[in-house]
């Protein structure tokens, strides 16, 4: 019999918005980690003993977790393990996160925990930490300091997708975060985001001033066919993710402004992309374009007073203050706060001076 041909699917573009492989009826987004291809002399056999055949590393059982979990993916859709493997199948084990190109080295980096017990754990993430480890970031990530945080843990592996982040929130942005101890916990959490029954809420400061105090900002999200490194509202009907953000002004500086914004879904970048496609990018925000004038005067002392804020807050200005849910295990509500961090909070105290002073 010939070979599999087997594709390592190494993610070398991964840069905080990788293109998932799939998207499951319930928007699920996984990315492909090892794809096998049948050759045309394959007998037919079940996925589970044709996988542990040709992965390193792995059990039966394993594989057979990966398929109640819906990791397993043959010709495009979810399958059992029991399934028969017939020829030119296209067998798949993907994840809900990209893959992590080295193995994970477990480092001291320090972690501010919010709250932990048996089933899952709290973090506060400060502004250019990393959460998965991909290109150009191998080490020095969120997923490393968890290995650290749980070495002395054997139920915690660090690469099962069943467990650990259930949410992500970008490099430079604050805030925070919830991690699943258990299969159990992060199924559960999972659905809940899916229900959009969580509670969160950013605080953010925007270039400019919505006319109306408070609003909802509609508008699907998909890559840019433009710029590979941003997401972009689309306006042609079927292309990109049905993507909700609610707004409230909290303080304008004329200028600038500052507003609290609460996700009804969770896309990628999708407060950054939906502030901008209304015309506020957020301030300092380099990708989409924040991190220039875009309100005032062409002043020398007003230009300079802009770049001084972009050296105080020197990322884009979001922070996740709030973050609810239902625990897995007791049905208590949780509700947990962060303060908003002080690049940020100094920030808003330069434009409130400068508004004083210039009234």
């Amino acid at each position: 019999m010939v070979e599999s041909e087997y594709i390592d699917k190494d993610n070398a573009e991964f840069d905080e918005i990788a293109e998932p492989s799939y998207v499951t009826e319930d928007g699920r987004e996984l990315f492909e980690h090892f794809r096998f291809i049948a050759d045309k002399g394959q007998t037919q056999i079940r996925v589970d003993k044709f996988l542990v055949d040709r992965m390193e590393k792995t059990s039966r059982n394993r594989i057979q977790q990966a398929a109640e979990a819906g990791f397993l993916i043959v010709n495009g859709k979810p399958t059992k393990s029991s399934y028969k493997v017939k020829p030119g199948d296209v067998v798949s084990i993907v994840m809900d996160r990209p893959r992590y190109e080295f193995e994970i080295i477990a480092e001291d980096i320090p972690l501010k925990i919010v709250y932990e017990d048996e089933d899952l754990l709290v973090v506060d993430k400060p502004a250019g930490l990393v959460v998965h480890p991909g290109h150009g970031n191998y080490h020095g990530t969120l997923v490393n300091a968890l290995a650290w945080h749980f070495k002395d843990n054997p139920e915690y592996d660090v690469s099962d997708p069943r467990m650990g982040l259930v949410h992500r929130i970008d490099k430079d942005t604050s805030g925070l975060l919830v991690i699943a101890k258990t299969p159990e916990a992060k199924t559960d959490l999972g659905q809940q985001f899916f229900d959009k029954t969580t509670r969160r809420e950013y605080v953010a400061v925007i270039w400019g001033e919505f006319p109306e105090k408070k609003g909802t900002i509609i508008g699907d999200i998909a890559r840019n066919p433009k710029n590979k490194l941003q997401m972009a509202v689309m306006t042609e009907p079927g292309i990109g993710k049905h993507a909700v953000t609610h707004y409230e002004e909290i303080e304008s500086f004329g200028y600038v402004s500052v507003v609290k914004c609460r996700l009804e879904t969770g896309r990628t970048h999708q407060i950054r992309v939906h502030m901008k496609h209304k015309g506020h990018p957020l301030f300092n925000d380099e990708r989409y374009g924040g991190n220039v004038i875009l309100r005032g005067t062409t002043f020398p002392k007003y230009r300079q007073f802009v770049a001084d804020c972009m050296n105080t807050c020197p990322r884009q200005a979001l922070h996740a203050r709030t973050l609810g849910f239902r625990h897995p295990r007791t049905g208590e509500e949780m509700n947990f706060e962060s303060p908003i961090p002080e690049d940020i909070s100094s920030l808003i105290e330069k434009w409130r001076e400068y508004r004083k002073e210039n009234d």
